[in-house]
């Protein structure tokens, strides 16, 4: 069984993960979506909410996709997986710089496991969670970046915990 890692912190996930996700599954047999926090980054949501928002979102694909959290080096998650694969996606330059050095780093740590570049959808190539929050935080409409779903959760959020910025 071909088994591939699609690692991220998905906060929140966006149609460009979604754009991944449905491109990834398709090159394995079972595509496990690991769900984690990168220590760089402040999260909106904590983890066990962003896992549980990427299975609702996952869950009408079908196929064999997991969706787990974890909290370990990616290559130790992978291998648990049994996966032969971690998947990634591109948008742009910046990100293939930032990636190549991550699977060359990552190939030192386990030179079994492949990892395979998919470059995001032309439309889609320029979101990025990060931006979805702060347009979100700034009051700003964020329906064309994420599903109605993971919208009504991001607006909730922000309004939960006094986010919003900018002129009301």
């Amino acid at each position: 069984m071909r088994i591939g890692v699609y690692p991220g912190t998905f906060d929140p996930i966006t149609l460009g993960h979604m754009d991944i996700i449905r491109r990834g599954a398709k090159l394995v047999d079972r595509l496990v979506i690991g769900v984690t926090t990168n220590i760089t980054k402040s999260p909106l949501f904590e983890d066990d909410e962003r896992i549980e928002m990427v299975r609702g979102e996952v869950a009408a694909l079908g196929g064999d996709i997991r969706v787990v959290g974890f909290n370990s080096l990616l290559m130790d998650f992978a291998e648990r997986e049994g996966a032969g694969m971690i998947v990634r996606g591109l948008r742009a330059v910046a990100d293939f710089e930032y990636e190549y050095q991550m699977a060359g780093m990552n190939q030192q740590l386990n030179d079994r496991i492949e990892t395979v570049f998919l470059m995001a959808d032309v439309g889609l190539q320029p979101i990025a969670s990060r931006l979805v929050k702060e347009i979100a935080i700034f009051g700003g409409d964020i329906h064309k970046f994420v599903t109605p779903s993971v919208r009504d959760a991001v607006v909730a959020r922000i309004a939960e915990h006094g986010l919003l910025q900018g002129d009301r």
